[in-house]
């Protein structure tokens, strides 16, 4: 999905967002701490990390909603703070909550958010037809909002940010707290709106997400961008494949992460009493698994599950951080822990 027709091999893309030493505290936190990046036009950027981690921060000073401490960010090629209004002309927005009123039709919404650009009362109705029918809503343009299936106001409120004809959209976990079915159609959408030139940040906690749709993804933690390049390239950072066991009985947890780490050249994660290990790079996984299968049948532990793979992204950020993007930092619990090495806000 990635391979978009726009972006011609060999010709060097102007960037459209551009972030320099970004920094933002809220009293004792800091939400952002140093951040530099950049985002060529018609691309998209995938910033992955758990609640807390600075991502919708980032989007606000971006959008102009939240005033930087210091740092200097350019965003359609007009400064966030000194020319707000010029990059208010230019971007869109998707935050994590609707915007859509739901007791208007979703034809009204439209509607309602053209005339917030000025346009005519003709233009208006015309541009909220295009882009109902566009977002595939068109049938359910007179119904209120508040009958809108939660895919639907996503979309809808997609469509709403788009009514300018922004060529900088901002998408803060546009899809969270959708069913899978509906999280792949806003992929579509998504993946359509960058494929006729808009560039794109998209803040998500979802791996496969980022995975999918992105064409560079950081990865935030605590403020700070800890990892920065493809998807592949973040992969590849991993090493060797990853061994996957599930046990069976809780109590065996500490002997089968002492039997997995022998094979391995990192400690055990446990996570919701699923062990995983990372085999060294060179060493064949296949092997790892046979040998791993060998010692718990003598020690006649059995496991509910054990399997071998190749790294995911989830892989990636629990490396670089000692947890998942869903547990976030400072997360604690009995059964989430790095063995043997310890425990390593976001507005």
């Amino acid at each position: 999905m990635k391979n978009r027709s726009h972006s011609l091999s060999g010709v060097h893309l102007k960037n459209a967002i551009e972030a320099t030493d970004l920094r933002k505290s809220y009293g004792t936190v800091n939400a952002l701490d140093g951040i530099d990046l950049s985002v060529e036009e018609g691309k998209i950027l995938g910033v992955l990390g758990p609640n807390g981690a600075g991502k919708t921060t980032l989007v606000k000073i971006l959008t102009t909603l939240t005033r930087p401490d210091s740092g200097r960010c350019i965003v359609a090629g007009y400064d966030v703070v000194a020319q707000a209004r010029q990059v208010r002309e230019k971007i869109g927005l998707t935050g994590q909550a609707t915007a859509v009123q739901e007791e208007l039709t979703g034809a009204e919404n439209l509607e309602i958010m053209a005339r917030l650009y000025h346009m005519p009362k003709r233009t208006a109705k015309s541009r909220a037809l295009e882009l109902l029918d566009r977002f595939d809503l068109l049938d359910a343009k007179d119904r209120a909002a508040k009958t809108y299936s939660g895919g639907m106001k996503r979309r809808l409120d997609l469509a709403a940010s788009l009514v300018g004809s922004p060529s900088v959209l901002f998408l803060d976990e546009p899809t969270t707290g959708l069913d899978p079915r509906a999280r792949i159609g806003m992929w579509k959408v998504i993946e359509n709106l960058v494929g006729g030139g808009t560039t794109l940040l998209l803040t998500t906690q979802y791996l496969d997400e980022a995975d999918e749709l992105a064409d560079e993804i950081i990865v935030f933690d605590k403020g700070k961008i800890i990892a920065k390049g493809t998807s592949d390239e973040l992969k590849r950072s991993v090493g060797g494949d990853v061994l996957n066991v599930q046990v069976a009985e809780e109590e065996d947890l500490a002997e089968v992460s002492r039997v997995l780490e022998t094979l391995a050249s990192t400690s055990a994660n446990v996570s919701n009493e699923e062990l995983i290990v990372r085999i060294g790079v060179g060493s064949r996984g296949s092997s790892a698994l046979a040998e791993a299968l060998r010692e718990l049948d003598r020690l006649e532990i059995s496991v509910a599950d054990i399997s071998i793979r190749r790294p995911s992204l989830d892989d990636v950020f629990l490396q670089l951080t000692g947890h998942s993007t869903a547990e976030g930092p400072g997360t604690s619990s009995s059964k989430r822990t790095k063995l043997k090495r310890g425990e390593a806000n976001e507005s």
